[in-house]
């Protein structure tokens, strides 16, 4: 009979806020403690956790800018981790956008994950649909948020609100609206009438260079 497999677990972590974590014994800990007694319940799978630690300790979940992340990420990108073991999946992300992105890196790498208090493992087959379904509510975040934010553009442009960028030529912005600028309303005529005159955007060009 041929000896199973040794799968090299690593063990995320993560605190919101920095409150307690002076303790003698503090969430991470009890995090790292319960993967720790996960990963020997499967064993004889050939389950074994690395000594590396991974503990962002302070850092918000919303975001993939956390050190302890960085770090697993690029160990998994060098082949030395074969299972991801976390104490729930809001410790590894809050965003699914970057969830997702994380599982791209995790397939590319022959990476599974587990969460120990919601049994959920990409390695099977239900925790391969648990996963498709995120992905897809993913991809369903991102494209009612692009529509959001396009129908906020258009109203606001409809009441006549600047939405960014350097005002045109003539105008200034003030309180998001566009408001004339007196002192550059002579320069704005000048450069029309001297198009309607020329018929030509590279001879108006030519003469406004010439004239600084």
């Amino acid at each position: 009979m041929s000896e199973k497999k040794i799968l090299r677990c690593a063990i995320y972590t993560r605190k919101s806020t920095e409150e307690g974590l002076d303790m003698e014994y503090n969430t991470l800990d009890a995090q790292r403690e319960a993967g720790e007694k996960y990963i020997e319940s499967q064993r004889n799978e050939g389950w074994r956790v690395i000594p590396d630690l991974y503990d962002d300790g302070g850092f918000s979940g919303g975001n993939m800018d956390r050190p302890a992340l960085k770090r697993l990420m690029a160990d998994i990108k060098a082949g030395r981790i074969d299972i991801v073991v976390v104490y729930k999946i809001d410790r590894l992300s809050r965003a699914l956008a970057d969830f997702a992105q994380m599982v791209q890196v995790f397939d590319e790498h022959n990476t599974s994950f587990v969460s120990v208090t919601q049994h959920f493992n990409t390695k099977d087959s239900m925790g391969r649909l648990t996963l498709n379904i995120l992905l897809s509510f993913a991809q369903f975040e991102r494209e009612v948020t692009g529509e959001r934010i396009r129908d906020k553009f258009a109203a606001s442009k409809m009441k006549g609100m600047w939405m960014g960028g350097p005002p045109p030529l003539g105008y200034d912005v003030i309180e998001r609206k566009l408001i004339t600028n007196h002192k550059e309303v002579k320069l704005v005529t000048h450069i029309f009438e001297r198009f309607i005159a020329l018929g030509s955007i590279a001879l108006l060009a030519a003469g406004l260079n010439k004239k600084g």
